[in-house]
């Protein structure tokens, strides 16, 4: 699944791996149920909601999207630790290399995975890249009920009102 990613990025959204449907489609968050789209345009990052498919237009806000593991599965639980290890490990690289403001990994127990850091929560993150600053935010999946449409959109919010400052 190729990334939508660009040097020097406002934010670069980390997802934990393509999903099926991302697979088959080429466009990141592509499965109907997932809120990633609604949450971006709902926290402010775009003027409107964007389909998967004009994935490439948030080049022009200053986003992008990556994913931790290439690997594409039906769930994310699907992935080996290893499999997490490793994704972490190319990350690191990839965004040294592009040095986007901030990295926000969508999935706390991704990126506890990805970045060993068993005690990490939702929000800013201690780590940093580089000069690039590290947020969690929540799996966007509509598996992860527990955070609401508003919750997710709030989040992302307060990475947007963060990513704002710099």
């Amino acid at each position: 699944m190729p990334d939508v990613a660009a040097d020097g990025l406002r934010v670069l959204f980390c997802g934990i791996n393509p999903g099926l449907m991302t697979a088959a489609t080429g466009h990141h968050f592509a499965r109907p149920g997932n809120r990633f789209w609604p949450a971006l345009h709902r926290s402010g990052f775009t003027p409107r909601l964007l389909a998967p498919s004009e994935q490439r237009e948030l080049l022009s806000y200053g986003l992008g999207i990556t994913n931790v593991v290439a690997r594409a599965t039906a769930r994310a639980d699907e992935l080996s630790a290893e499999e997490y290890r490793e994704g972490g490990r190319l990350l690191v690289v990839k965004v040294a290399r592009l040095r986007p403001r901030w990295l926000a990994v969508l999935g706390v127990t991704a990126y506890r995975a990805a970045f060993d850091d068993r005690k990490a929560r939702v929000g800013p993150q201690a780590r940093t890249i580089g000069g690039t600053r590290v947020w969690v935010l929540p799996n966007p999946s509509g598996l992860n009920a527990h955070w609401t449409p508003a919750a997710l959109a709030e989040e992302f919010g307060r990475l947007r009102e963060a990513a704002a400052k710099e």
